[in-house]
């Protein structure tokens, strides 16, 4: 399979067996999607035969899969904002709840709560998706897949947004379809989800297969080796930045309905993580710290002057970034070309009497794509054909370029393979020597852990706990978002 200027995939195989958990991990970049939009009937191969259920298989359309009982719950959300839960789940299949041409809207409603309540997902099927977090838009997708009853379900990064409750919720489900006779392919960059659930792994590399083994008999070392051809160790670096003074303040920020009296400072070269459940309102505070969404109250400082971010341009002008945790929607423009998105936060550095600079766009976007080692045939490539760790890396060095005082980083490493994460959190170390103030939201406890000077616990948009490093523990942070610990502040 090959696209302009890259061999997508190179004589791979892979096989799944009924009721079992491949696992199928590899860097971004080394094939996976691109097999599975193939299995899918998305894209054609230009080599190379497939067999299902013992037939020749050569899907036209996803529509085409689907009918043969191949569906898949994909790394992006694929919902329709503007349509409900239940609308979202039986988009395209009306027909089942139709009778003499009338849809039968409360019938449609019922199935979807009954198919919800099976999968202990509790979500009001007449919900707006639109209403709804990334996590929980994440559970309607696995829904949809689970709705029609295929022999197999792909599953790409399916815990990217899910927080630990919502993993093992997603785990049981899991294990209840293959008990059942379903195929799953399970694509993670979690080494700990494979080696918890997947009955054998699958690694490619370079859009090459290197090889299959049962999972019991791989090791965390030569997992890594077979995916990324190196060894990767050390993967936190060292916590050796000199932490100075105040950067960014905020005193009793509030919005109504989602947060209230939040107050917190981050410093020159400091790592401030945030960590907390599902719905805890992470995401919504340093929305509004950056303009995305009003406050009703509170104020903003930096270096002890008080400012405001009233959008997402008075933001960037005060010198603020966000690397949001929804890449699709609010990330990228996945249209454009990796350029085009790399320059999209600075233009105004570049553009002279209303035209841009291109020499300028060109060496500053071509050096950090070669910084950020995106893997992209050429700048002109559009953004949507690369993989979702490469998007990433496009959205983080976009706003790199507009060399920020205060970075948010909300899932940073969101479907981000295990060499690429090494690389990134070498960046965000590089960052604070630099002496820029982090903000770091993530709901994988050893990332926040391994990066964080000091991490902040929310929960039900109140902070409820401050935690030093050397205080630093997986039970103690979780029993704070939970609720169970006594020391809160």
């Amino acid at each position: 399979m090959c696209f302009p200027g890259v061999k997508a995939l190179d004589q791979v195989k892979l096989d799944v067996k009924s009721g079992e958990i491949l696992g199928l991990i590899g860097e971004n970049g080394a094939g996976k999607s691109t097999l599975m939009n193939i299995l899918l009937g998305s894209l054609q191969p230009t080599a190379g035969t497939m067999h299902f259920q013992g037939k020749e298989y050569a899907p036209k359309s996803p529509l085409d899969a689907l009918k043969h009982g191949i569906s898949m719950i994909h790394q992006e959300i694929r919902l329709v904002p503007t349509m409900t839960v239940a609308e979202n789940v039986w988009l395209g299949r009306e027909s089942l709840f139709t009778k003499r041409g009338i849809l039968d809207v409360k019938k449609r409603s019922q199935e979807t709560k009954a198919l919800l309540d099976r999968l202990e997902i509790p979500i009001d099927p007449d919900t707006p998706v639109n209403t709804l977090t990334i996590a929980t838009m994440q559970l309607v997708e696995v829904a949809r897949a689970v709705s029609y009853n295929a022999s197999v379900i792909i599953m790409d990064e399916p815990t990217s947004a899910l927080t630990n409750v919502e993993v093992e919720k997603l785990y049981r489900i899991v294990r209840d379809l293959a008990k059942k006779g379903t195929g799953i392919i399970y694509i993670s960059h979690k080494l700990e989800e494979l080696f918890e659930l997947c009955d054998r792994i699958t690694v490619f590399r370079d859009g090459k297969y290197i090889g299959t083994d049962l999972t019991a008999n791989f090791t965390t070392d030569r997992l890594v080796a077979m995916m990324v051809g190196r060894d990767v160790t050390e993967m936190y670096p060292e916590k050796n930045a000199v932490i100075g003074k105040t950067v960014f303040e905020c005193r009793d920020l509030c919005r109504e309905g989602h947060f209230k009296d939040v107050s917190f400072s981050v410093r020159e070269g400091e790592v401030l993580g945030f960590c907390g459940l599902m719905g805890s309102q992470r995401t919504e505070i340093m929305q509004s710290i950056f303009g995305l969404d009003p406050l009703d109250k509170g104020e903003l400082y930096l270096r002890g002057e008080k400012i405001v971010n009233a959008s997402p341009k008075q933001a960037i002008e005060n010198h603020f970034a966000l690397v949001t945790e929804d890449r699709l929607r609010r990330g990228s423009v996945q249209m454009l070309s990796v350029r085009c998105n790399m320059s999209l936060a600075y233009l105004k550095q570049i553009c002279k009497m209303g035209f841009v600079d291109q020499k300028m766009e060109n060496k500053d976007c071509g050096q950090m794509a070669d910084n950020m080692r995106i893997k992209a045939a050429s700048p002109a490539q559009p953004v949507s054909s690369l993989s979702g760790g490469n998007q990433q890396k496009v959205i983080i060095g976009k706003w790199l370029l507009t060399n920020p005082d205060v970075l948010i980083l909300d899932e940073p490493t969101r479907g981000i393979d295990v060499g690429a994460k090494a690389e990134i959190y070498k960046l965000i170390a590089q960052l604070t020597k630099q002496r820029k103030a982090i903000l770091m939201v993530s709901s994988e406890l050893p990332e926040l852990m391994g990066m964080s000077d000091r991490i902040m616990v929310v929960r039900e948009g109140n902070i409820v706990g401050e935690v030093q490093r050397e205080e630093f523990s997986q039970e103690y942070l979780m029993g704070l978002a939970f609720g169970v610990n006594g020391k809160e502040q």
